[in-house]
């Protein structure tokens, strides 16, 4: 009977793991993140659960052994001798909740507009409520207002990752009366 069973990777070798699954003919899952490169639509990808992926196999057919023997396999998880396989169910939150991380992003940035108050929450500035000015072209970073000392302030530029809304902008005239 197919069940989704948790395969271990080498380290750093979960996406070519995958593809040897997949060049195999077998269903796998590589739940994995979207990560920023620098350029607009340029990504990279890491993996939601490092060193793991699953594989949808039926194990009495296939055989265990014959999962270990796969370039970039430490076989699979098991836990008294017994191989780990995960519900239907819980693969459909955990696909769902990584399409879910990947699409917040984009969306956030979508909706942001000038005058939004937002909060860095990583970096030197990390704990600091800033102001959104713009999204810098071709890029994930943007620029923002971050009040100082004496009530200065500066123009800063981040990488969109690193910022959250806390409150969106009302009047196109908000960023003008929220800075002073």
């Amino acid at each position: 009977m197919l069940s989704w069973y948790v395969m271990r990777s080498k380290q750093q070798k979960e996406e070519w793991l995958y593809n040897q699954l997949r060049a195999l003919s077998l269903e796998a899952y590589y739940p994995c993140l979207r990560v920023s490169h620098g350029k607009l639509h340029s990504h990279k990808s890491k993996p939601y659960f490092p060193g793991y992926l699953f594989v949808n196999i039926d194990l009495d057919l296939a055989g265990i052994s014959a999962l270990q023997w796969i370039p970039g396999s430490l076989g699979l998880v098991s836990f008294g001798g017994e191989p780990a396989y995960v519900t239907d169910g819980l693969l459909q939150k955990i696909r769902n909740r990584v399409a879910e991380m990947n699409g917040a992003q984009d969306n956030m940035l979508e909706s942001l507009k000038s005058g939004d108050r937002v909060m860095i929450h990583s970096g030197p500035f990390a704990g600091r409520e800033a102001i959104f000015c713009d999204r810098l072209r071709d890029s994930e970073r943007v620029q923002l207002l971050l009040k100082m000392l004496q009530d200065q302030t500066i123009r800063v530029n981040l990488s969109s990752r690193e910022i959250r809304i806390t409150r969106q902008n009302s009047s196109p005239d908000n960023l003008r009366t929220n800075m002073k």
